[in-house]
């Protein structure tokens, strides 16, 4: 089977959610996130999820911090219809967070 990826975040500067996206074909799910910038950066994700694109609660929340960059991520097997991700931190020099999630 081929993993399909969707960008939830791309190069995010700021805080506050993104889109959201559609399940895939069944619930399992990675999710990895990514800040990039120059020197110490840090940056917290939350990856929201929602059955009727409306009403989000957090799923998880990703927390990275590093120097230049940090990533780090998280799988889950529950089937919501919609997610998405929110920045609700990020600092440093051109910090800036994109946020993939993959799925079957």
């Amino acid at each position: 089977m081929q993993v399909i990826l969707n960008t939830l975040l791309s190069a995010v500067t700021g805080t506050g959610a993104g889109s959201a996206a559609g399940k895939a074909q069944n619930g399992m799910k990675t999710f990895q996130a990514t800040v990039t910038g120059t020197g110490a950066v840090t940056a917290t994700v939350l990856v929201e999820v929602s059955n009727n694109n409306v009403d989000f609660i957090t799923l998880g929340t990703i927390t990275l911090s590093g120097t230049t960059s940090s990533t780090d991520g998280f799988a889950s097997e529950a089937p919501w219809a919609w997610y998405r991700g929110n920045v609700s931190a990020i600092s440093g020099t051109g910090a800036a967070v994109t946020l993939i999630a993959g799925g079957l």
